[in-house]
């Protein structure tokens, strides 16, 4: 539904963040955390995997980060429901980084982020469950293939869970409007200015 052209986007948009992306694919069965390719080796040392994207070819969506300017980028690859095994080792990656930006929904029941932006498409039928779980949490929604008076095509998600939420129309191939950059930033520049009073305090 685009998450990876929002977060390409806003690191274009934000090159002095100097970002740290990071991707967390869940596979089902069939699927090796080790390397994403296809196979039948569901076993406790192939439950996840974490690597360091270092082509710059634009092929692949973490290799999409760094072309659009990311420092680093990450790709966290666990079997479904084993997100948790892999989050001490992704935590001691982003450890000290300033600025990380996570193309996820499932890590919201691992971490707080300063800003959670959620995707949504409604002309998409499917409603990932990890969306609609954390939906109440979204700083922001962006919406994309809807016109003002258009309704959702999924059913089952209350839109009450975003009513009152800042809401940023977009439409492809172009994810990230000027409005969401600003407002991203200044809900950046929010959060660091109270971390700083907190410190003070």
């Amino acid at each position: 539904m685009g998450k990876t052209s929002v977060v390409a986007g806003l690191i274009a948009a934000m090159p002095e963040r100097r970002w740290t992306a990071v991707k967390i694919t869940q596979y089902g069965h069939g699927i090796c955390s080790a390397n994403g390719a296809l196979c039948d080796c569901a076993t406790d040392d192939h439950s996840w995997a974490i690597t360091e994207e270092k082509d710059r070819s634009g092929e692949s969506d973490t290799s999409r980060f760094l072309v659009a300017g990311a420092e680093r980028s990450l790709w966290v690859r666990t079997r479904q429901g084993n997100l948790a095994e892999a989050m001490p080792s992704l935590r001691k990656q982003i450890a000290g980084v300033e600025h990380v930006i996570l193309e996820s929904n499932s890590v919201m029941k691992f971490m707080r982020p300063d800003l959670y932006l959620a995707v949504l498409d409604y002309g998409t039928a499917d409603f990932k469950p990890t969306a609609r779980e954390y939906l109440d949490l979204a700083s922001a929604v962006i919406l994309h293939h809807a016109p003002p008076d258009a309704l959702p095509a999924w059913s089952g998600v209350s839109l009450k869970l975003i009513q009152g939420k800042p809401v940023f129309r977009v439409s492809p191939p172009k994810y990230v409007s000027q409005e969401l950059v600003e407002f991203v930033r200044g809900e950046l520049r929010t959060t660091k200015s109270e971390l700083r009073m907190k410190n003070e305090e």
